[in-house]
């Protein structure tokens, strides 16, 4: 991964430990809802919902799955989807993310995003990159104490083997 933005494999890490506080969940589990959170289900379909956001729309104009732009946004309504139906629009998103988040640089992460209407958004690349960072943190510490609340264990405590696979790296 030479060559990749610091930033973006700090988003590669932070998607795989994401991933890795899902393991062992079951597809009941991870609709049950506990009040007055949303279901892991729909966390999984939320963070898909930002990365086509973000990275899809916002950095290349596209927007490949409409009905997870409407079934996951921020304030849409709460749901109990199928995890398998979720980690589908979540891994074909983040897949088609992956060329062009390789393919940033220190500059273009200081361009703001355009939006449909030709005009600059409000924030930039760079931070639009963060907030995601943070926003899988959040949901990943969630999903973990929901996990634990329903009586799972053996679950992740910690962050994994960042110094190997994702070391502090100066741009």
């Amino acid at each position: 991964m030479v060559g990749i933005h610091p930033l973006v494999l700090q988003l590669k890490f932070t998607r795989n430990e994401f991933r890795r506080g899902l393991k062992g969940l079951s597809d009941e589990d991870a609709r049950k809802r506990l009040m007055p959170m949303n279901c892991i289900s729909w966390n999984v379909g939320h963070l898909a919902w930002q990365e086509q956001r973000y990275f899809l729309y916002y950095g290349q104009g596209l927007m490949p799955f409409p009905d997870v732009q409407e079934a996951y946004s921020y304030g849409a309504p709460a749901s109990t989807p199928y995890l398998s139906e979720v980690l589908a629009y979540w891994r074909k998103i983040t897949a088609a993310n992956d060329s062009w988040l390789e393919s940033l640089t220190t500059e273009k992460l200081q361009e703001h995003y355009i939006k449909p209407d030709g005009k600059p958004g409000t924030r930039i690349l760079g931070a639009l990159l963060l907030r995601t960072i943070y926003h899988y943190w959040y949901h990943t510490g969630e999903n973990l104490a929901i996990r634990q609340m329903l009586g799972h264990t053996n679950l992740p405590q910690f962050v994994g083997n960042i110094d190997r696979q994702a070391p502090y790296v100066p741009e």
